[in-house]
């Protein structure tokens, strides 16, 4: 089907911001929350941004947690059943930061209900619900994003450029490592992150996500991995109430634990270059150490996420003992000019956010300027730099590679999964 851009749009109004885009959020965990934050700060950063997002209705069953959210964010309306929001007309666009196994109903729905979509990363429990929402939003003509925020990272796009440029020479092998301790402790409750039904593959759809798309951003397509995975605490104590992030439940009755801690594979790029991606929600002192070392045929360069405006890059022609700098990005690297005004201040996780919800907004704003005289959006239009539902798919199915090589024991093209 094909949507009107104005219906598309929401019922947008004009004041002083410029034109208003109503928004919704559906499930306020911390998720929810970093989105809310996002939006309000958007014009801090990016004053010239049109349309400008407004959130005006939080969805949570959870109603407590709305009606606090809703009284902090200055929010007027709160409702405990979500399809509220995909029926509110005057809703424009919804961030759906639910858990996964309502990724695909709910994004189906908002799209299909004419509104633009930004949902959290992995889209589904599978390529196949991912690929189920991309669908309906080709029909339906309206803009995503993905929840993909580390390649938001000035210092991600400096090195992206870096490499693009040659200046590391030929790509020969990388590593990409996302480490956490979130659920190291073995009382962690038993959420809906540890089930197979709700939160598919595990650390894989968490984690490795990310690492997926990373990979592709800074090295192109995968041609073929071989990956192994493990649970390390095969039981769970049940929480007693609603639970928000990775809280401890320690003392009530213990559950399976479903999906993966842990990950490795290795890959096969179709560059020719090798690499390595491993995640683990269970890794005993490393707390979101997150990051990748990509070495050239004349040069190498490294990023930590804990140090987030830094690249340790070495170049020349020396090749055995060759130096290696830190430099500290700064304006003309990403978005890193919006925030802050030169090289080695920091930036956090949330400004990542907030750089995703611009790209959003961005193309949004692309889409309405590319209507056509019949007054539909030209759904072929290539979005802004931000990531969309098409990421999503893609990293999901190099995820259901994964899969299938653990189960089959065997090298998987993530092409296969298609």
């Amino acid at each position: 089907m094909t949507v009107d851009t104005a219906t598309a749009a929401g019922a947008t109004s004009r004041d002083d911001a410029g034109v208003v885009l109503p928004v919704g959020i559906i499930g306020f965990g911390w998720m929810g929350r970093a989105h809310a934050q996002a939006y309000a700060r958007i014009r801090h950063h990016y004053p010239h941004i049109s349309p400008v997002p407004r959130l005006m209705v939080i969805a949570d069953e959870v109603t407590d947690r709305a009606a606090q959210a809703a009284a902090q964010f200055d929010v007027p309306s709160t409702v405990a059943d979500w399809r509220q929001v995909v029926d509110d007309p005057t809703i424009g666009a919804v961030s759906v930061t639910a858990p996964n196994f309502l990724h695909r109903d709910i994004g189906c729905a908002v799209v299909s209900a004419g509104k633009h979509l930004w949902i959290e990363k992995p889209v589904g429990l599978s390529a196949g619900d991912a690929r189920a929402v991309a669908a309906a939003a080709a029909d339906a003509g309206v803009q995503t994003a993905v929840g993909f925020n580390y390649r938001n990272v000035p210092a991600v796009a400096a090195a992206r450029e870096l490499i693009a440029a040659g200046g590391i020479g030929e790509v020969t092998h990388a590593r990409f490592r996302l480490f956490s301790d979130y659920a190291a402790h073995p009382d962690g409750a038993l959420s809906w992150r540890f089930q197979r039904d709700r939160g598919g593959n595990g650390v894989l759809g968490d984690l490795a996500s990310h690492g997926a798309d990373l990979v592709w951003f800074l090295l192109g397509e995968i041609d073929s991995l071989v990956a192994d995975t493990a649970i390390f605490v095969a039981e769970r104590p049940k929480p007693t109430g609603a639970t928000a992030g990775h809280q401890l439940a320690s003392g009530g009755e213990r559950g399976p634990v479903e999906n993966e801690d842990y990950v490795s594979a290795q890959m096969r790029l179709a560059s020719g270059a090798r690499c390595v991606l491993e995640a683990s929600r269970m890794s005993v002192g490393a707390q979101n150490s997150y990051g990748f070392e990509i070495h050239g045929t004349s040069g190498v360069v490294r990023w930590d996420y804990r140090r987030m405006g830094e690249l340790e890059v070495g170049q020349g022609s020396d090749y055995q003992d060759l130096a290696v700098s830190t430099r500290f990005v700064g304006p003309g690297s990403g978005d890193y000019a919006a925030f802050q005004p030169g090289a080695a201040n920091p930036m956090s996780y949330d400004d990542l956010k907030v750089i995703e919800a611009a790209r959003f907004c961005e193309s949004i704003a692309d889409a309405g300027s590319a209507v056509s005289g019949s007054g539909v959006a030209d759904a072929g239009r290539a979005p802004s730099a931000g990531a969309t539902i098409a990421d999503a798919v893609r990293a999901a199915e190099v995820l259901d590679a994964m899969t299938t090589s653990v189960r089959e024991g065997t090298w998987v093209s993530p092409a296969s999964m298609r």
